[in-house]
């Protein structure tokens, strides 16, 4: 699986960085990728007639993608990861491709001292009745699109005041540094990110076809 580690990148060139790799993996020239990256300030939602979640005089651009859910921020502070799977060779199933993506924050989270956990009907990772990492998935031709972004440092946590996070109305957002009490450096998470998922994603899909 081939790591891609930019640096802060705008949301539309993160896009475009996602969709070369798929085109690539489609056409055979690529195996599977996992960006992941650090956005300027962002707000984006899913393709949906319910745009509530998206409030007036909003401070940053906003942009609708093909992923479900509803409105989220991305900025400065946040690590955002973008995997590109061949979902073909994992059980085109989404259900299991999304509580896989939940393990893996939760063993990230680990790694910081922070007990993360899934809550029950509600898609993310969290602290008690806080939101930690949020997850926005999309696919073409079971080629996956977009992923999660988790907090990790506690400057990334403004821009979810103007919105209502995920359409949950009274959510309040958490950092890895709000839960550990510890400041965090973004890079090396970033580091402990790209080979946790690695792990995680060969345990997963020990049966499935060798990446």
């Amino acid at each position: 699986m081939k790591i891609l580690c930019p640096p802060r990148t705008g949301f539309l060139a993160g896009l475009e960085m996602q969709n070369q790799c798929v085109d690539a993996l489609q056409a055979g020239a690529g195996g599977d990728s996992l960006i992941l990256l650090e956005h300027d300030p962002v707000y984006t939602i899913g393709r949906t007639r319910d745009r509530s979640s998206l409030r007036d005089a909003l401070p940053y651009p906003v942009h609708e993608i093909n992923r479900g859910g509803q409105a989220t921020y991305h900025g400065p502070g946040q690590l955002t990861g973008y995997p590109v799977l061949d979902l073909s060779r994992r059980g085109r199933d989404l259900h299991r491709y999304l509580r896989f993506l939940e393990r893996f924050l939760i063993r990230f989270s680990a790694e910081f001292g922070v007990e993360a956990t899934r809550r029950e009907g509600l898609t993310g990772v969290w602290v008690g009745n806080r939101k930690l990492a949020s997850l926005g998935v999309g696919v073409r031709r079971w080629i996956s699109m977009h992923g999660f972004a988790i907090n990790i440092q506690s400057c990334s946590l403004s821009g979810f005041s103007h919105i209502t996070p995920c359409g949950l109305d009274g959510v309040a957002m958490t950092s890895l540094e709000t839960e550990s009490g510890s400041l965090i450096d973004w890079e090396s998470a970033r580091e402990v990110a790209a080979r946790l998922f690695i792990e995680t994603e060969r345990a997963e899909w020990l049966s499935a076809e060798k990446i």
